[in-house]
């Protein structure tokens, strides 16, 4: 297992989850993870042995943490709790997010501090390795206490109930623990709860849809390079000297970034030599990318920290025996930091939609109406721009913030709530329309290239990927590479998705 994720508590990152969640990565146990795993259990055996009431290892649950539960309802009280809370709907999870959440359980699981037996932690693990995917509906979450109705999905599996998705079907989970070689769980004190009280849901969204978001900001500055190439922009704005006298770091970020994708462009103008200075949303990219770029980077921060983090109620703590009862399982942090990261990518989305706009309208660029040699008879790409309008619009109502919204729950218990995974997962419906419109600004950019080139003197009969940047000409070349110029009117559609295949890799972090 020289390759493993090693599954410690500390030392996850965006890319392991991915590799975890994506190419199917084996898992390890840490061996000092194994450790404190099993001192955390010998403190809750210890506070049984003596009858001490403790909530959620003898007592009920939310408003009933008054009731104590009798020694010998124990292990029933932690049966009953998954299976009474998996009580999601909707459309299940994708399999990496399922993937990354049983990961991100057994990694929380892993710090020592749930008192739970090593049996649990490497029962996720091995549910990892040998393919057994839960079913796990998307809504039911209210961030608070945790995500408790889709990880008693997932915990439903484990104890061989459930469904399960199984090299390539969907299958009851107690058929799919036997044919991957796995034992049911039956629960002890504790590990029901302990399964179920955290943020794993949303932090599995979170963290694969800012994998992707990274991804997507890199894309916005090379779609909006090439763009500026179709449409002769001014790179001047770009100047580092503008970018520091201001100093935010996403900004110089970017700006940086354009440069070096135009480098060697031949498209490019200087000020007054076509226009003194180009409209926002070509000057003013490294101000609107860079300002999601410091966005994002805040949010990739506060989400690898929750992927190690001890979230569940309460916690044990082994050197002095000490079991406190408390509230990391409220996902506001995340709540707020994926509210941040949604509004931060569907502005990436409004202002490419802004430069296809001018790559499309004549009365802006300069180039035939809807980027067709041929209008009239032929429509273009006067479609494209209407799906990134819809696109766009849509975001701005998904962008809303989830987080400042709380229904209390539990009779009253539970009376502040985070909604983060509905905030994680509005801000990946966000990620997915941003693709698509980074798509569809590539695709028009690459054809508004073509148109310039070709009136150039001396550009009949030269490829337009001569005259390009050295980061431009790349992302033009994979464009064409799956997607021809546009002669004559065909199924957009299929031209879009095509490039929108391209851009992700694989790797779109949807829901």
């Amino acid at each position: 297992m020289r390759d493993a994720v090693v599954i410690d508590g500390h030392s996850l990152d965006l890319a392991k989850i991915e590799r975890v969640a994506y190419e199917e990565a084996t898992v390890a146990i840490a061996p000092e993870a194994g450790r404190r795993i099993e001192a955390s259990r010998r403190t809750i055996e210890k506070v049984l042995d003596r009858g001490t009431s403790v909530y959620g290892v003898n007592t009920g649950f939310g408003r009933f943490s008054d009731v104590v539960i009798p020694p010998e309802d124990v292990a029933r009280l932690q049966r009953n709790l998954i299976v009474s809370h998996a009580a999601g709907v909707g459309e299940p999870f994708s399999v990496p997010v399922v993937r990354a959440m049983t990961l991100l359980r057994a990694n929380a699981l892993a710090l020592g501090h749930s008192g739970v037996r090593p049996v649990v932690v490497e029962t996720l693990a091995e549910m990892l390795n040998r393919g057994v995917h839960p079913v796990v509906p998307q809504k039911g979450s209210l961030g608070a206490s945790g995500d408790l109705a889709p990880l008693a999905h997932l915990a439903l599996v484990a104890l061989g109930r459930g469904e399960a998705y199984y090299q390539g079907r969907r299958v009851p989970g107690g058929e799919t623990m036997a044919a991957a070689g796995l034992a049911p769980l039956v629960l002890e004190a504790k590990e029901g709860l302990a399964m179920i009280n955290g943020t794993q849901a949303m932090t599995a969204v979170a963290a694969l849809t800012l994998a992707a978001a990274q991804r997507l900001l890199d894309l916005a500055d090379a779609a909006g390079a090439l763009s500026l190439e179709a449409l002769r922009g001014v790179p001047q704005a770009f100047d580092p000297r503008l970018q520091a006298v201001r100093g935010h770091p996403g900004q110089e970020a970017s700006a940086r970034r354009l440069r070096g994708l135009l480098e060697g462009s031949r498209l490019v103008t200087r000020a007054g030599e076509l226009r003194t200075q180009d409209a926002y949303a070509l000057r003013c990219m490294p101000q609107v990318h860079g300002a999601s770029r410091d966005a994002i980077g805040y949010a990739v921060g506060v989400v690898v920290r929750e992927a190690n983090a001890a979230t569940d109620n309460p916690l044990i703590f082994p050197d002095d025996e000490a079991i406190i009862s408390g509230g990391n399982f409220h996902g506001q942090p995340v709540a707020i930091a994926m509210d941040l990261a949604g509004i931060a990518l569907a502005e990436l989305g409004s202002i490419s939609e802004r430069r296809i706009e001018r790559l499309v309208n004549p009365h802006l660029s300069g180039l035939p109406a809807f980027l067709t040699r041929n209008g009239g008879l032929n429509s273009g790409f006067m479609l494209a721009q209407y799906t990134a309008a819809a696109l766009v619009s849509e975001d701005k109502l998904l962008a809303s913030p989830a987080s400042v919204d709380s229904i209390p729950s539990s009779a009253n218990q539970e009376d502040h709530v985070s909604m983060g995974t509905i905030a994680a997962r509005k801000a990946g419906e966000i990620l997915a329309n941003v693709q698509t419109v980074l798509a569809i600004e590539a695709l028009c950019a690459a054809q508004g290239v073509d148109l310039v080139v070709e009136r150039l003197p001396g550009g009949a009969g030269r490829t337009a990927a001569e005259y390009l940047g050295l980061g431009t000409r790349a992302l033009y070349e994979r464009v064409r590479a799956h997607v021809p110029g546009l002669d004559e009117d065909r199924v957009l559609a299929d031209d879009i998705e095509a490039v929108r295949r391209v851009v992700t890799a694989g790797r779109d972090g949807s829901p």
